[in-house]
């Protein structure tokens, strides 16, 4: 895949691409490299064939911001027609009627529904599998692509779809878009605004994309913002560094401090402020989060699932937050937002490294003891749950190689509330002075 989404719907715009072939390219490239990929939970041929059509005879066509762009989207919204899986074997099979906030914007903007992608269950953990497959890193399939939008990931990162939509709890998109050398945005709290946010307002929807600018129209559209949809140069910034893992200060791999000394020297030469400087992670930040993490699927998984045909580390996991769910208040959050105010008072941007591991091996994950997953699964995400809880903005963008692997070593970028523009402004400096591959 050569084109970018940014691309394709200038193209069909100007008459000069054809959505149904734009579409039957994107259907080729995932049958024919699926298999590998693991991407998808489920591939909408027919229905994607018949929805490009109607984007091609639209009277509205020219004014499209995703005019015939195929996207995936991840297995966890209503999408007319299909049913969301979660990943579970447990849940219900109704297909929904209509189309969730999501699909309704994007059908709304002219993109094309290609699939569904694959997630582990329920999206607690940091690895997409089930048993029907796993979803693999591109670049490297014998790493995992991360998770929970480990298939979105998956997809954008080996051409299959320019763009995909994904959703973020504790770093659910952040996560797979570093293991797969992506970008993803995480958008502040409320940002994409739904009657009931997932985990207890931790989780948001946003986009993974190979570019920046893709990732501003892709959010532009979620959000339903369209002065999003172009990054703007921002003006000098300070930006504070920090590669201390919070909570355990635990050892922090060479290649992911690297990145972020990368990063800094980048974002210095572009006429930036660059310190460092490490915000306090308070432990009741940390408590808040793991309450949050076991209560939202235990509160879920109550609702419409077979606990019995849980898979096991499911099973522990809600049990877990069945225990727990007394604990999730607001005084964790309410802390946690008044330190990070104060932090972003004296700065505008934090930068860190994406992940706090290098990425985890790809192996069937969903058959292993809750322990095996819950212990990887919080190390890796350490840089990223707390602004969850914060409900800030936070992106990650490819920065440079491991030595020794072929893995993107990616940092993240955290600004105050309201601040996705400027994320996505210093994204796009540094995809100018240091660009990244795009696709495998």
């Amino acid at each position: 895949m050569a084109q970018t989404a940014v691309e394709i719907a200038r193209g069909v715009r100007a008459g000069e691409l054809d959505p149904v072939q734009v579409t039957e390219e994107a259907l080729a490239r995932i049958a024919a490299a699926d298999g590998v990929v693991g991407a998808f939970r489920r591939v909408r041929f027919a229905e994607a064939r018949a929805e490009a059509a109607e984007v091609a005879a639209r009277p509205d066509l020219a004014s499209l911001p995703l005019a015939g762009v195929p996207v995936a989207v991840k297995d966890v919204t209503e999408v007319a027609g299909e049913y969301q899986g979660w990943g579970s074997e447990a849940g219900p099979r109704t297909a929904a009627d209509s189309d969730g906030l999501i699909a309704t914007r994007l059908r709304a903007a002219g993109a094309v529904i290609v699939g569904l992608t694959r997630v582990p269950e329920l999206c607690i953990f940091p690895t997409s599998d089930d048993p029907t497959g796993i979803a693999r890193n591109p670049r490297n399939p014998s790493f995992t692509a991360g998770g929970s939008s480990g298939g979105s990931a998956a997809a954008v990162a080996a051409g299959l779809v320019p763009i995909a939509h994904g959703t973020d709890g504790l770093g659910s998109i952040r996560l797979p878009a570093a293991m797969c050398g992506i970008v993803g945005l995480k958008p502040g709290r409320d940002v994409v605004r739904e009657d009931a946010p997932g985990w207890f307002g931790l989780s948001t929807h946003g986009p993974l994309t190979t570019t920046v600018a893709d990732a501003a129209l892709l959010m532009s559209v979620l959000a339903d913002r369209p002065e999003w949809a172009t990054p703007t140069t921002p003006d000098p910034v300070r930006i504070a560094t920090s590669t201390q893992v919070p909570f355990t200060r635990a050892p922090l791999p060479r290649p992911l401090r690297a990145a972020v000394d990368q990063a800094a020297d980048l974002l210095a030469s572009a006429g930036h402020t660059v310190i460092s400087a490490t915000p306090a992670y308070p432990l009741r930040t940390l408590a808040g989060l793991l309450a949050r993490w076991f209560a939202g699927p235990a509160e879920q998984a109550a609702g419409s699932f077979d606990l019995s045909r849980l898979q096991p580390r499911t099973r522990t996991h809600v049990r877990l937050g069945r225990l727990t769910s007394h604990l999730v208040t607001d005084r964790a959050r309410d802390e946690w937002q008044a330190i990070a105010a104060q932090f972003f008072n004296s700065h505008d941007v934090l930068v860190t490294p994406t992940l706090a591991t290098l990425p985890l091996k790809a192996r069937p994950w969903h058959r292993k003891p809750w322990l095996t997953n819950a212990v990887p699964s919080a190390r890796v995400a350490a840089f990223t749950g707390p602004w969850n809880l914060a409900g800030y903005p936070a992106l990650s963008v490819p920065v440079s190689r491991h030595p020794a692997h072929d893995l993107s070593m990616c940092v993240q970028l955290v600004t105050r509330p309201g601040g996705e523009p400027l994320l996505l402004g210093l994204a796009a400096q540094l995809e100018s002075r240091n660009p990244w591959p795009r696709t495998v």
